[in-house]
């Protein structure tokens, strides 16, 4: 998997799965953002995070998407 998205409630978290997907994501952020980018730190709304997923899996990206975790007994 190169590209790991988390949903959450209003968000979507990314995160980079492979130095392809860190790769790929430094050609569509800004250098201030890289860092954040490779911990895993960034969220984007459900319809930006929709429009980079399918720009990702077009140039060929695996990509992984999980839903938000409730703890234990929460669901």
């Amino acid at each position: 998997m190169d590209l790991c998205l988390y949903s959450s409630e209003s968000s979507i978290r990314l995160r980079p799965g492979s130095i392809h997907g860190m790769l790929w994501l430094q050609t569509h952020f800004e250098s201030e953002h890289w860092s954040l980018l490779a911990d895993g730190l960034v969220t984007l709304p459900p319809a930006d995070a929709g429009a980079l997923s399918a720009d990702a899996s077009a140039a060929g990206l695996q990509l992984t998407y999980l839903p938000a975790l409730s703890p234990s007994g929460q669901i």
